[in-house]
């Protein structure tokens, strides 16, 4: 049963992208509406974006953005689902969810509907485990625990900073996948809550997505895609790879797993393998960099390590193509835009101590 008093009600918001009237707001009355909501309108700013009565909400288009960021706003991406993170930025709440407009509510193996929000803010406020495989998977549901050989000294675990939902119906697929499976759907619920281990990256999905924005939120960048740029449909990816670097070093944990939602519609798979075209090709440089990636010690706030990161890429991945220059400048960039909306109030706290100053 959901919670009486809906959980973190006053220190979450809800992040939507859209182009689009959001009448799947609906579907989701039931368990969005006692929070707040900001809506990021992509593409023209003249269109007025519909959103049904009851929702508490703040609207930004690219006008506001500009208003907001001034020549700072080069950093947020045009025509593209990553300008989602604009909302990351703007937020005051201590956690943040978000979601695509074509995501609805899915339903269990009994058929009962699932509360994604709700399972996403228990996921954020149980430890973390990725010291240490628990082949019980997430050690803190109810019904698991600790398996026999699992260190004591591991067994209170770290604080998630990310929770990564999945989907039913349309997989999150890349566009060559979907033209060899076009009839493909994921009718399986798996009950299963993991922590990606320490040093293992994954490919990160924007569409059903938790963080605890205090924690890692100036990592959350989901780069510069769509327009004007030669790739598109890596932005949630490159942010999940700077995160999970980043959440490895400063101690911190990311969980995969439930919730899932109903993923309606696939997108289009030409227009996607124009997008991804490039990313194809340059992840097989991407991997190799980001698990060789090593952060220094004094690098001791999430700003500090995307800041070296952004030096790295440039000075690894300016080779493979002029677009990280780009890149890395914009990683900069959002930086800065991010400590100016958001200073800082004293440093970030680790997994192995007191918050650093």
């Amino acid at each position: 049963m959901a919670s009486a008093t809906p959980l973190l009600k006053d220190e979450l918001d809800i992040v939507i992208p859209t182009i689009r009237n959001l009448d799947f707001l609906e579907m989701w009355r039931p368990f969005f509406q006692p929070y707040h909501l900001i809506i990021v309108q992509d593409g023209d700013p003249s269109k007025t974006i519909r959103v049904p009565e009851g929702f508490d909400y703040e609207l930004y288009n690219r006008n506001d953005i500009n208003r907001v960021l001034g020549p700072k706003a080069s950093c947020i991406s045009f025509k593209d689902s990553a300008c989602r993170c604009f909302g990351y930025m703007v937020s005051k709440k201590k956690y943040i969810y978000t979601i695509d407009d074509d995501c609805f509510v899915a339903k269990d193996p009994s058929g009962k509907d699932i509360n994604a929000l709700e399972q996403h803010i228990k996921n954020l406020l149980s430890p973390s485990t990725p010291f240490f495989f628990n082949t019980l998977y997430d050690p803190y549901r109810d019904g698991a625990d600790f398996v026999r050989g699992y260190p004591f000294s591991l067994r209170e675990g770290v604080p998630t900073a990310v929770s990564h939902g999945l989907w039913l119906n349309i997989p999150d697929y890349d566009a060559p996948t979907q033209l060899v499976k076009p009839l493909e759907r994921n009718k399986r619920y798996v009950d299963a809550i993991l922590t990606i281990p320490k040093g293992t990256l994954f490919p990160m999905c924007g569409m059903n997505l938790a963080f605890d924005r205090e924690l890692i939120g100036p990592a959350m960048y989901f780069g510069l895609m769509g327009d004007g740029q030669p790739i598109g449909r890596y932005d949630d990816m490159w942010a999940g790879w700077c995160t999970k670097v980043i959440t490895d070093h400063l101690g911190l944990g990311v969980k995969t797993g439930l919730p899932y939602i109903w993923h309606s519609k696939a997108s289009n798979p030409f227009v996607n393998l124009k997008k991804e075209y490039n990313g194809i090709f340059w992840q097989e440089e991407l991997i190799p960099f980001f698990q060789s990636v090593s952060l220094p010690k004094d690098a001791t706030t999430v700003q500090k390590c995307y800041l070296e990161l952004a030096k790295q890429v440039r000075a690894k991945l300016g080779k493979v193509d002029a677009y990280f220059n780009k890149l890395a400048d914009s990683m900069v960039t959002w930086i800065e835009a991010w400590d100016e909306l958001n200073p800082p109030k004293g440093g970030v706290a680790t997994a192995n101590g007191p918050p650093k100053k």
